[in-house]
Parts: structure tokens; sequence; C-alpha cells
């Protein structure tokens, strides 16, 4: 059952543009010109409840604007959306009840005060029963290991901390649906994994439908088995992120490392070479020669150490990226 249907959803902002010096604000107070900037341009998708989808591009591919649209806080210039049955630009306050967005880069929190005032807070704004507020805190807290650190400042907790307590205040009233922008940006590894980790256990006992923004394809792989990625406000891609790899699944890559120093030119039967330094080489081959190419290259070379892996599922995303004619960052 889908729970959220979106259908040649488009965002345009205008702007000015100021010119420089003085005379040019002078000149800017009578005749002022602007400019447009498609950032959503004619998306459509649907998601069905309780998946976990994530959003991939790059930099002003249209992500965290269409986040934006389908929670309420922008209107959309063309298009229409639905989620949980609901128009988000009308900002029912039945549909505000049943979601909730945790962005990396903005805070609800209190810096000053303690978590659990802000917690404290939703409770009464949500009107939640105080058993069941309680239930889901202690839960929630369990779950990711901050129950020690509710009545500590804001300010003092680490980053890693601080998310996960915006993934509290976010999950207390048990949303059906949870928006994350960047949820991992900044953090650690080992909070990255925590946070992830939380995710995918979340999402599958509680059946939340997730849809999530981010720069890391780790983040995507590990919590969400299918990807929306949007380049230049255009959906380019909508499926497994493993079928993004099949790109290049005809080819593979070979690391070797010799006893000498290694030469493009005897590298070349074997494959593409792509980087080359003294005695260690990475080499593109086609998968129906791999086998081939490995006996000759035993036979030929004087190999130390060799390893053989697919190609980057980032260079995958990059093509997309490209497929729309914007560069990936």
């Amino acid at each position: 059952m889908e729970i959220i249907t979106v259908k040649d959803l488009t965002k345009t902002f205008t702007y000015s543009v100021k010119e420089k010096g003085l005379r040019g604000s002078l000149h800017n107070l009578f005749a002022r010109p602007t400019l447009q900037k498609t950032a959503v341009n004619g998306v459509s998708f649907s998601i069905e409840r309780g998946e976990a989808v994530g959003l991939l591009g790059p930099n002003g591919a249209g992500k965290t604007t269409t986040l934006k649209m389908l929670s309420g806080i922008l209107y959309p210039t063309a298009g229409t959306a639905t989620v949980a049955g609901f128009v988000p630009w009308e900002r029912r306050r039945d549909y505000q009840r049943r979601f909730a967005i945790v962005m990396g880069q903005k805070t609800q929190l209190w810096p000053d005060l303690p978590a659990l005032d802000t917690f404290e807070l939703n409770r009464r704004i949500y009107d939640l029963d105080p058993r069941e507020y309680q239930r889901t805190l202690d839960e929630l807290t369990d779950l990711l290991g901050v129950g020690s650190l509710l009545q500590v400042q804001v300010r003092r907790l680490s980053l890693g901390e601080r998310m996960k307590m915006e993934l509290i205040a976010a999950l207390l009233h048990r949303p059906e649906l949870l928006y994350l922008d960047e949820p991992t940006i900044g953090l650690d590894i080992l909070s990255q994994r925590s946070i992830r980790d939380f995710l995918r256990h979340y999402n599958r006992q509680t059946r939340t439908t997730i849809l999530l923004t981010s720069h890391y394809t780790a983040d995507i792989e590990a919590i969400c088995p299918r990807s929306i990625i949007i380049n230049h406000g255009s959906v380019v891609f909508d499926g497994p992120l493993g079928e993004v790899s099949e790109v290049f699944g005809h080819k593979k890559l070979v690391s070797i490392k010799a006893g000498r120093d290694l030469t493009a030119g005897e590298l070349a039967p074997f494959g593409a070479v792509r980087e080359l330094q003294h005695n260690t080489a990475l080499l593109e081959v086609e998968r129906p020669r791999l086998e081939e190419c490995l006996q000759r290259m035993f036979g030929a070379l004087p190999v130390v150490d060799l390893d053989v892996k697919d190609i980057p599922i980032e260079e995958g995303i990059a093509y997309f990226y490209e497929k729309a004619g914007v560069s990936a960052p």
C-alpha cells in the first residue's frame, strides 16, 4: 500500500541579482533583475508503507527541497503529492502528527538545556499520554545507549550524542513517516555506524516509513533497500542500489603488486591501466577475460600479491549523476 505518491513535483525559486557598489545599489532600487532556479523538476515516485528509501544526489540536486515539500515546509510550483492521504503543504494538524523530520544541520534541541526538557516539551505539544511517553522514551534511550546523558546540557554532548537525542525527540510521538536529511553528516565512523544500526532496526521493528537523503553511500546501503538518484532536479534512477554497480558489472578491478617495477606497455595486454606506481598497478579487466588474464599475468609477471574486486558503487552513482548532464562533485 502506497503511503507517498509524488507526480511531476516541481519547485522553482525566484531570486534577485544585486549589482556591486553604491551605484549598483542605487540602480537596484528602481530596477532589480531577477533569475529563476528550478531546484526540483518534474519528480515522480511512490513509496510503499514501511519502506526505507534513500535519496542520493550531488549538492543542489533537489533532495532537501523534495523533503521540505513532502513535510509541508515548502509549497511546490507545480505537481502533486499525497502522503498518508494528505496534501503536505496544506499543513493539517492530523498530518503533522504522522511524520517527523530530522535535519543533520539543524536542531530542535535547546543547547543550554538537557535534552530531557525538549522531550517533555514535545510530549505536551503532541499531547502524549505520560505513561506511553515514558515507555517510548525508555525504549529509545535504551536502543541508542544514551540513558545516562538525558540530564546533560545539549551543548556539552558530542555531535553523535546530539544526533541520537534529535532522533529520540523526533520519534517520541511514534510517527508513521520519518524524513531524514543528512543525519550522519560530520559524525565519526563509530557514530555513523551506531545511527545506521538503530535506523535499520527501528524500520524493521516498527515498519516506520523512512525517506533518507545522504552523501554517504554507506548510509543508503545499510538502511535502504531502494534508492532514488536525483540530479539536476530530476530522477535519473529508481531501484535497488546494487543495480547501480551493474552499470559496470561486466568489468572487474585487478590490483597487482610485483617483485619489480612495472610498465604500462607490459600491462596493456591484460586490461586498461587505471593506476601505475613503481611495482603496483590497478587494472580494469573485462569479466569474461578475467580468468585467462590472471593465468597469463602469473606466467608473465613476478606477481607478489593480487586482489580482484568489483568496481566501486560510487562510480555507478557518478555515472547517473552525469547522465543528467551535471558532473558529480
